[in-house]
């Protein structure tokens, strides 16, 4: 069968030095190799093309280094420093400017998705500053040293490689070319290349999906991945919890992202929202801790959750959440607002 076109172009780049060490780290290695016969009975792809590939493939010490969990296991992550890389006064000033460049574009993705445009803003601002900081990892070297050196979580890193080899025939480009993320995230939006297959869009009507080079393409992708993902269009995403004296909070705490407690349940157990709202549906307890300060107690409702799909963690939705809502805010109070 013919070659495909993943197998051209794979020249440009790189020394022969660098190749015959990574020949000796993954395309003689049996692991890489039953991956590539996977891929040619699963897929079609030519074994001489991906071997080619595995053969300038990698192995990367920092992205082993910047996925691995902190060697100190009982340390408490801190709210209030997490919460201050986001928002602040250079997102929140780039996240203005990226909204007023690109407005006709994310009002339309609101309006066709049913996601509300600070959310958008919140998550592209979140991700990489608005495209300035959208990694500079070669994605094939990344996901091959997470699939084949990175045993506890090497099945899923093995799926987004596969993706990644997918995407590239289907966008009929080198897959060497693909830079991003220690884990193999891409663009503005920082998707995954099964993200990539399963939910991004074209959405400047190009004929083609770039999440690096159009905004256009990383707004309505990152509306449409949290429309998949149960965005309930007009519903809250989260409001102040407020705690009774006799609250018993352990039970709550302990259910983590989930809403699945109703207003009742949340009374039983001495919470209620701050605001007074009785009707947002069910909610997720939310701790958020910072050490050696009170916590911040918050009710985070189905589209909170949502959030977290993108990202597993109270932290980085309410991150989202509040940039956006940040944004919003200095956007409207802008002197050139129009």
């Amino acid at each position: 069968m013919p070659r495909p076109l993943l197998a051209l172009a794979l020249l440009a780049g790189l020394t022969a030095a660098t190749a015959n060490q990574a020949a000796e780290r993954y395309a003689d290695r049996p692991e890489t190799q039953q991956f590539i016969e996977e891929m040619q009975q699963r897929h079609g792809f030519d074994k001489d093309a991906l071997t080619y590939i595995f053969r300038r493939a990698q192995y990367l010490p920092s992205v082993i280094k910047a996925i691995s969990p902190p060697p100190d296991p009982t340390s408490v992550r801190s709210w209030q420093r997490y919460r201050g890389r986001f928002i602040e006064p250079v997102r929140i000033k780039a996240g203005v400017a990226f909204w007023e460049r690109h407005r006709d574009s994310i009002k339309a993705a609101s309006e066709k998705y049913g996601v509300p445009e600070e959310i958008i803003v919140g998550i592209i601002g979140v991700e990489t500053i608005y495209g300035r900081n959208t990694g500079s990892y070669q994605t094939v070297s990344a996901l091959s040293t997470l699939a084949f050196d990175y045993p506890r979580r090497a099945e899923l890193f093995r799926g987004e490689l596969e993706a990644l080899l997918l995407m590239a025939r289907e966008q009929h480009r080198d897959p060497l070319d693909y830079q991003g993320s220690y884990a193999g995230a891409l663009g503005l939006p920082q998707f995954l290349p099964s993200s990539v297959r399963n939910y991004a869009v074209d959405f400047d009507g190009d004929g083609q999906i770039d999440l690096l080079n159009s905004p256009k393409d990383a707004i309505g992708s990152v509306a449409r991945y949290m429309q998949m993902h149960g965005w309930e269009t007009g519903a809250p995403v989260a409001t102040r919890a407020s705690i009774g004296s006799d609250a018993n909070l352990m039970p709550l705490i302990a259910n983590d992202i989930n809403p699945a407690f109703d207003t009742s349940t949340l009374a039983s157990y001495g919470v209620k929202a701050a605001n007074g709202a009785e009707s947002a549906g069910k909610a997720a307890f939310v701790e958020l801790v910072t050490p050696g300060e009170d916590s911040e107690y918050w009710l985070g409702y189905q589209n909170f959750y949502a959030i977290t799909r993108y990202n597993r963690s109270s932290f980085y939705a309410m991150s989202v959440f509040q940039l956006g809502e940040a944004v919003k805010a200095a956007r409207a109070a802008a002197p050139t607002r129009r």
